[in-house]
């Protein structure tokens, strides 16, 4: 009998096979996590990737990657923790969990999604002072402003 052969395909040589289906659908609310540069090592105000370490996400414009390649990842269910997320918890900086809005060409895995954009729809999780300063920064999680209402009483 002769030898089975194995080749081993990588997730982004698949994705690069895949064919495009036509389908499309609006935005998908997922989640994730941010990584929070520690202030002391530099003054820096903006959240980080916790996997492509040197991404940063902007608050005045989506975040965006080639999904045959790397993508914005996120995942189904919400996230609480390091633990849940999955990454090495040795990760430098405290981190940031909430709801991110993936939109684009998008490939769905089995625990989450990659995708073309994803800009940041809440920050839930984290240190409160952290949630706070970054709430304000994203402009997420924000109270809508209370509206006067006017009345006037006639006799």
């Amino acid at each position: 009998m002769p030898p089975i052969t194995i080749m081993a395909v990588n997730c982004n040589e698949i994705a690069r096979r895949l064919k495009h289906e036509g389908i499309r659908a609006g935005e998908i609310i997922a989640y994730r996590a941010w990584r929070v540069i520690d202030p002391s090592w530099c003054d820096d105000d903006r959240l980080h990737s916790v996997a492509m370490r040197d991404y940063v996400w902007h608050p005045d414009k989506p975040a965006s990657g080639d999904v045959r390649v790397h993508g914005i990842y996120s995942f189904r269910d919400v996230i609480r923790s390091k633990q849940e997320y999955g990454y090495d918890p040795g990760v430098d900086g405290p981190l940031l969990l909430g709801k991110v809005k993936i939109w684009g060409e998008i490939v769905e895995h089995e625990a989450g999604y990659r995708s073309e954009f994803g800009k940041i729809a809440s920050l839930d999780y984290g240190d409160p002072e952290l949630l706070e300063k970054f709430r304000k920064i994203y402009g997420v999680n924000q109270a809508p402003e209370q509206s006067v209402v006017r009345t006037s009483f006639f006799t």
